[in-house]
């Protein structure tokens, strides 16, 4: 089967000795494509650079997580803006709200929510989309720039089937990672995913976060890595009612048209 992992954090520290060998096991695992997450004025850069010393193969989102709101000052955007200007860059974020962890003060999250979507309305380019226990002020602001933005992706969806379908309803995809695969804290999921539709479905491992907990043999690091979406996707499609076949060939499909990835020569 053929997948892409639309949400792995490449440039993560954890990957530094041995980044060669985690696209190789990728490959193997039938990985054709991968979009790098960019979400801070740090790592955008890198996950750009990753892009372009593998082209083809890697491409990046550019963004600032709600975690690193404060950075987008007027510096920071134009900095932005100048990432955007690339070919690999293929989508604005991961941005978002964030009131799990409210590692920045929740107006500043706001106001480098909205900077960014207006930078995405400006561009013409997807959204790759952070939420986590915002959902109402997530919606309100997504609902002000409804029109003017394009296609987005609510990355790693952990919400509620109330959620899910309001989501839905605003024409939004979703990405599904390993929270799938957790039994503390993801159960809910497993009863709901048969609701997104096909086309709107797209899978990522958010390596190296969210190592699946249903993993045989676990491996002792717990780092996740881009192998693992196999995995993912057959969990999934059981979840679905689906063959992994048919789940991976909907997602890679939905996420070459989404981030408009061209096909492997």
């Amino acid at each position: 089967m053929e997948l892409i992992d639309i949400g792995a954090n490449l440039g993560h520290e954890s990957f530094d000795h041995d980044l060669d060998a985690v696209m190789t096991r990728a490959r193997a695992t039938g990985i054709s494509q991968m979009v790098v997450t960019g979400a801070s004025r740090e790592g955008s850069p890198k996950a750009l650079a990753l892009a372009q010393a593998h082209p083809g193969y890697l491409y990046a989102t550019a963004g600032v997580h709600p975690h690193h709101a404060l950075e987008v000052t007027a510096e920071g955007l134009a900095e932005l803006r100048a990432l955007h200007a690339h070919p690999e860059v293929l989508a604005v974020g991961e941005c978002g709200l964030d009131y799990f962890r409210d590692l920045a003060p929740r107006p500043a999250q706001r106001r480098a929510f909205e900077q960014q979507l207006q930078l995405a309305a400006e561009l013409g380019k997807p959204l790759f989309l952070h939420q986590r226990d915002a959902h109402a002020d997530f919606m309100g602001v997504m609902k002000e720039f409804e029109g003017r933005i394009g296609p987005a992706v609510v990355h790693c969806f952990t919400g509620t089937r109330e959620e899910l379908f309001d989501c839905l309803d605003a024409d939004f995809y979703i990405g599904i990672t390993g929270w799938l695969c957790d039994e503390r804290r993801g159960e809910h999921l497993r009863e709901i995913v048969k609701n997104i539709p096909a086309d709107r479905l797209m899978i990522e491992t958010d390596a190296p976060y969210l190592l699946p907990r249903t993993v045989q043999p676990m491996p002792s690091h717990r780092r996740n890595e881009p192998m693992y979406l196999k995995h993912i996707v057959e969990e999934l499609a059981r979840d679905r009612g689906e063959m992994p076949e048919q789940t991976a060939a909907a997602s890679t499909a939905t996420a070459r048209a989404f981030f408009r990835i061209p096909e492997l020569e």
